[in-house]
């Protein structure tokens, strides 16, 4: 089943001006040359909201779910908090039968907050004492080891069962990873063997760590496979039969158009193909499958919108164009190369186009994207539409010179509704205690 196929509706899904595999689904440019998200213009979006601002498409978000559900009918399907989150984005979440992946006690608050069952939220990286603390109390359904004192601490706190899942590194993909325990010189066994002696913890299953932005299916295969051998061995010395393999994430998205992107149909091929050689290999009952998407979900359902201050066009030809948003606001730590597609997003553009730098206003020098084309005749006041910023921009954006964090708004059928609203100067002074409150 193919996006489009479960979003029928979609009027505008062949707009030659937007590539599909970029945008959110239900953007398309209006007769007036704006771009509209969820049947609402770009501009209204920034008169209402200011700028910069992050949009996101829910039924994108919500369709892209479905999608996964579809295709991988077998396995379940959690989302990976960490790309997206607020309360609504949550319950958007559960409300088409996901889990929620949690990294931190706040993503644990919200999730929480959105009435997501304790049972389906799995906390998952490196976590503090309180945080532990926290996620045992509430009564996730599992909690994901990645470190040994992680094990301590959880043997330490706990006094009623406790579902785990121990972080393991395969022998593909990025071996060189920050979480978890490799296979390589026998980490992964020695962590397995210490949760197990641990009598509050119950070892139902393996995470597996492959990396991020991963485009080859085939990976997962192989991964699965190492997963499965380590699996048997857990039963064959210890007598404990696992039953939950985590896949993780880091399915691949593309951001500037031709970027490669992970298909999901072939990553359940992959995943049938794996599991039953495998589990025939090592006369191993089928574990249940558990995909952690998240990139993949939130990041084409949002875009940033941001105005246009200042245009300098150099003698030599070459133009900057500097916006109201900045290095915060898109932050590289996930595209460290600056590379975002964007589109003037608030009129007709006209025949001439030309090559520009976009800037950020926060006087650090840094890139929003370079060699974008924009019009000719690209002006301040003019809005741009930066596309896929829907996952690890609004999660991570960093406060810079004092500038308030952008709100986050959600389109859907005709409307838009704040799920997040704009950091203020009051906000950012109510930490200072300094302050007199005046």
């Amino acid at each position: 089943m193919t996006l489009f196929e479960l979003l029928p509706s979609l009027r505008h899904g062949q707009n030659p001006h937007l590539d599909r595999a970029i945008w959110p689904l239900s953007a398309y440019v209006d007769d007036l040359g704006r771009i509209c998200v969820g049947d609402v213009a770009a501009d209204d979006l920034a008169a209402e909201f200011g700028t910069p601002t992050y949009v996101v498409d829910e039924e994108d978000f919500r369709a892209r779910i479905r999608c996964y559900r579809a295709t991988l009918p077998d396995a379940e399907l959690v989302y990976a908090a960490k790309a997206l989150l607020s309360v609504d984005v949550a319950r958007w979440a559960a409300d088409e039968g996901a889990g929620v992946n949690v990294a931190s006690a706040g993503e644990l608050a919200t999730a929480l907050a959105a009435d997501v069952p304790p049972s389906q939220i799995i906390l998952d990286g490196v976590i503090t004492a309180a945080e532990l603390c926290d996620a045992v109390a509430a009564g996730v359904g599992r909690i994901v080891v990645d470190t040994p004192s992680e094990v301590s601490l959880l043997a330490c706190r706990v006094r009623q069962r406790q579902r785990v899942l121990v972080g393991v590194i395969p022998d593909v993909g990025a071996v060189d990873q920050k979480f978890g325990f490799a296979l390589a010189g026998g980490q992964a066994a020695g962590a397995l063997r210490r949760v197990l002696d641990q009598p509050w913890l119950d070892l139902v299953g393996l995470h597996c760590r492959l990396g991020s932005q991963l485009t080859d299916a085939s990976l997962y295969g192989e991964a699965i496979r190492q997963m499965i051998g380590v699996m048997a061995e857990v039963r064959d010395r210890h007598q404990v039969v696992l039953t939950e393999l985590n896949l993780g994430g880091g399915h691949a998205v593309p951001y500037l158009s031709g970027d490669p992107e992970l298909n999901v149909r072939a990553l359940g091929t992959a995943i049938d193909g794996a599991l039953e050689s495998a589990c025939a290999q090592h006369e191993f009952p089928r574990p249940r499958i558990v995909i952690e998407p998240g990139r993949a979900i939130a990041a084409r359902a949002g875009m940033m919108l941001c105005r246009v201050i200042a245009v300098k066009r150099q003698p030599g030809g070459h133009t900057f164009v500097a916006v109201d948003g900045g290095s915060s606001d898109v932050p590289g730590v996930e595209r460290p190369d600056a590379k975002y597609t964007m589109a003037l997003a608030n009129r007709h553009r006209p025949t001439a186009a030309a090559p520009v730098t976009v800037v950020g206003r926060h006087g650090d020098g840094s890139e929003l994207a370079r060699d974008v084309e924009l019009p000719a005749d690209v002006r301040p006041g003019d809005l741009l539409a930066v596309a896929c910023t829907g996952a690890y921009q609004h999660s991570m954006v960093p406060r810079h010179c004092m500038v308030g964090r952008p709100p986050l708004v959600a389109v859907s059928g005709g409307r838009s509704r704040e799920l997040v609203r704009r950091e203020t100067v009051a906000d950012l002074l109510a930490r200072d205690r300094g302050w007199n409150g005046q």
